[in-house]
């Protein structure tokens, strides 16, 4: 009986300590890691390069030892803005991410494509993670000048249109610094080589630190995915 006894208080005081604890009231959650999704074509995809040496590889070993944060690339090569509206609804179903990185709208640019249409396409995207609670990190882009002056330009304002429009962090120009220099680029003269992979981590690096010291932790379920 006395044995009985003494277990039964023991149990029944770890009970009332697990309980107190879990009830007082601002008790800290246990955080949970941010997840980032980078959502893009072919320069976040890592073309022509070995998969380490991918700026979002890169960026994502910075991440393992600056922040607690989880990376998913779910970039596609030749991707365009549209085809990212199509399967926006199912990358964040699958991945609920915090923050999506969204880097697309060069394709659509260097096919040709209506100044319309790209804005339309990059504004559902956006619209979509917002109603997901998915804050968007806008990369921009820009176009080689032999699309004519008035294109080019028109391309590059709908970055700073949607950031403004709907309160996003920018990149304002992700190949910032070396994107005009033809010893960066891959033959093609497209896709940035090796030595240029860093410079996209620095580019990306100094707005999305910025993100990850507001992100708040994350205690609930993140809530059903709307389309």
């Amino acid at each position: 009986m006395k044995y009985f006894l003494i277990i039964l208080c023991t149990l029944f005081t770890f009970i009332c300590t697990y309980s107190g604890a879990a009830a007082v009231p601002g008790a800290a959650a246990t955080p949970v890691a941010t997840t980032i999704m980078v959502f893009g074509d072919s320069l976040s995809a890592g073309y022509g390069l070995p998969q380490e040496a991918g700026w979002v590889s890169l960026l994502k070993k910075r991440l393992q030892t600056q922040s607690q944060a989880h990376l998913i690339n779910n970039s596609i090569s030749g991707e365009t803005a549209m085809g990212g509206r199509n399967r926006i609804g199912q990358a964040l179903k699958i991945h609920r991410p915090d923050i999506v990185i969204l880097e697309l709208g060069g394709n659509d640019g260097l096919r040709g494509a209506s100044i319309e249409s790209i804005r339309d396409n990059l504004e559902a995207i956006i619209e979509v993670c917002q109603r997901n609670n998915a804050t968007v990190l806008l990369a921009g882009m820009q176009l080689p000048p032999n699309y004519g002056i008035a294109y080019t330009q028109k391309f590059q304002d709908i970055y700073a249109q949607l950031a403004k429009r709907h309160r996003l962090k920018l990149v304002p120009f992700l190949l910032d610094g070396f994107g005009d220099k033809r010893e960066f680029f891959q033959a093609d003269g497209i896709h940035p080589n090796g030595p240029a992979q860093q410079k996209i981590v620095e580019n990306v690096w100094k707005v999305l630190r910025t993100m990850l010291k507001s992100q708040p932790s994350i205690a609930d379920g993140r809530p059903q995915i709307s389309h």
